[in-house]
């Protein structure tokens, strides 16, 4: 089972996480792309990573702006399964910019 991270750690995650931030028991990012497709193309990708890893965001879609947010529920708040699905998130969303 993985551990919830303290306070002190979130903060560090933070520090490596640039584009994200703490909501609660939770970390979010919002991500607007260059359009719808280009959205779900991104929500896809995350989808097949989240599968694998039997560890999903919340995603919110709106038109080419998505909001993911990263919480281990069973354990009740933040975990390294968040920070790991965090930096995948990225490594998407950059990827795609970059391509």
């Amino acid at each position: 089972m993985p551990e919830l991270l303290n306070d002190d750690a979130i903060t560090d995650v933070l520090g490596t996480l640039p584009d994200w931030e703490r909501d609660g028991d939770a970390i979010t990012r919002t991500v607007e792309l260059d359009s719808f497709p280009q959205a779900i193309q991104v929500v896809n990708r995350v989808a097949e990573i989240a599968e694998n890893n039997n560890h999903h965001p919340d995603i919110d879609i709106r038109w080419r702006t998505l909001t993911f947010r990263c919480s281990t529920h069973s354990e009740g708040g933040l975990t390294d399964l968040d920070v790991s699905l965090a930096e995948e998130i990225d490594g998407i969303v950059d990827a795609l910019r970059a391509g």
